[in-house]
């Protein structure tokens, strides 16, 4: 491999399901090492197995290809620098901690949890910053010995921690915040990098990762920035190059200006759920790409290809990113307008059989229906989810006329309209939408009524709402027998 060669990671941890945060991880990686010429790379983190969840790795992945990612190394496709699960690579870390073991740069810590506690709360007390404190602190190698056996006699199991060094400064320069440094002594003392059971932790593991692999660059969200000194310390006790970091801007709601939490049930925050609701994951990939970045000029709406080759990270911004799901909504209806039929057919189909409003086996007639109304609502659509609402009168009777609707239609004109209206469609052969556009301008000639008080009582009176689709191709899929049922129940609620 050439040493300016470009290798970029998306390493998720399979405690959950893609959250929006980490697939703009994903993509802006994807994005650089497609760009670049260079190999993106998939890394299982799940040391952490007390919060793995089933199924959570083959979630991530999933919902990745979803998106319209793809990868040249990873768990599913293999590589040459496996394995790609961090559980699977613990003959790799296990000498590589006894090697900073035995060079004095790690040791075995016994404090227990409670201890740790206790010296939590005795530093709230004096004001402190939580920090861990030396436990072995003024005692020479024989007391320190003794501490050890006397842990170890009471069957106490020690964690790993490094030993940070003393007043240094670990700096570097940021791809998208620029330069950034820290004091060594501000990060809260020594840290552990290997649990009681052996496993290592993230930090220590990810370093190993990255180099073993050959990590060029990362790229990852704004709460990682405190975990980089510690990796830099860990990479300058080994003796390693440290790749190039970038730390995206964190993305905040729109309504609450806060940063963008995953307890905050307010917003639909997984991608799972934006597929549940039938988005197109072209505009979900548009979307979330314009979380913390800008192409050059106005337009906004390009292709996985057009992205590809315009991307650019110096165009990756350090202001915090807006989540606003108005603008999403409005940019997938965007897509949904220019998709070919058959995919908004598709995915709308589902989503009539997900709430009952067609048989999860519909027959052919039933599809050919569904073709029709779905095209009806295309432009409409935000999301694919909406056609249940959006169609709801061709699946729910509706109840008696009110409010505007009724004002709409309390004159002498309409019931006129209305009774001319019924007869006509009765008499028809064929019942579709050019003969019933027919019909309407025959009950015009018929009545002398026009425009709105022509078209308004014949909406309101077959569909109960003052606005929609096409009205003939509405009246069309409504069907002759609702249709005429409609229009005679509000006869008689205007002339009773």
């Amino acid at each position: 491999m050439a040493k300016n060669s470009i290798r970029v990671r998306y390493a998720p941890s399979p405690t959950g399901h893609l959250h929006i945060g980490n697939a703009r991880t994903a993509i802006f990686n994807y994005l650089f090492a497609r760009h670049n010429k260079g190999k993106f790379i998939i890394r299982i983190e799940d040391t952490d197995t007390k919060r793995n969840i089933a199924d959570g790795e083959r979630s991530q992945l999933e919902n990745l290809k979803w998106l319209g990612l793809d990868w040249d190394e990873g768990p599913d496709v293999g590589g040459d620098y496996g394995p790609y699960r961090q559980s699977e690579r613990r003959d790799i870390y296990t000498p590589l901690i006894q090697q900073l073991l035995d060079e004095g740069k790690a040791y075995e810590s016994y404090r227990t949890e409670e201890e740790l506690q206790a010296d939590r709360e005795a530093q709230k007390a004096r004001k402190e910053m939580p920090h861990y404190e030396y436990e072995y602190a003024g005692m020479d190698e024989d007391e320190k010995q003794a501490a050890i056996d006397a842990a170890k006699a009471k069957g106490l199991k020690p964690v790993i921690r490094f030993r940070v060094p003393k007043d240094e400064i670990f700096a570097w320069d940021d791809m998208v915040k620029g330069n950034v440094s820290f004091n060594s002594d501000t990060i809260g003392g020594d840290f552990v990098i290997a649990k009681r059971d052996g496993m290592p932790t993230y930090n220590f593991a990810v370093v190993v990762d990255d180099h073993k692999m050959a990590i060029s660059h990362v790229f990852r969200g704004d709460d990682h920035v405190a975990n980089t000194p510690k990796q830099l310390m860990i990479y300058q006790a080994f003796g390693w190059e440290a790749p190039k970091f970038g730390h995206m801007s964190l993305i905040i709601s729109k309504d609450t200006g806060k940063k963008l939490s995953k307890r905050d049930e307010s917003v639909l925050q997984f991608i799972e759920q934006y597929r549940d609701l039938g988005y197109l994951p072209e505009a979900m990939f548009n979307f979330i790409l314009l979380l913390g970045w800008s192409p050059v000029g106005e337009d906004e709406i390009f292709n996985r290809k057009q992205f590809i080759k315009m991307y650019d990270e110096t165009r990756l911004s350090s202001s915090p990113a807006t989540f606003d799901s108005d603008k999403l909504e409005w940019l997938n209806n965007r897509y949904v307008k220019d998709a070919d039929d058959s995919t908004v057919m598709d995915l709308a189909l589902k989503q009539l059989i997900k709430a009952g409003n067609i048989p999860a086996n519909p027959d052919t007639n039933t599809i050919e229906w569904s073709r029709q109304l779905i095209n009806l609502y295309k432009r409409q659509m935000s999301y694919m989810a909406q056609i249940n609402d959006m169609a709801s009168v061709f699946f729910e009777e509706p109840e008696q006329v009110t409010g505007d609707a009724l004002e709409e239609i309390s004159n002498d004109t309409a019931p006129v309209v209305l009774k001319a209206f019924a007869a006509e469609i009765e008499k028809l052969d064929l019942f579709d939408s050019v003969e019933i556009f027919h019909v309407i301008k025959r009950v015009q000639a018929q009545t002398g009524i026009k425009g709105r008080q022509l078209w308004m009582p014949i909406r309101i009176a077959v569909t109960h709402e003052m606005h929609g689709p096409e009205l003939p191709e509405s009246i069309e899929l409504v069907g002759r027998e609702t249709a005429l049922q409609h229009i005679h129940q509000t006869l008689a609620q205007l002339e009773g």
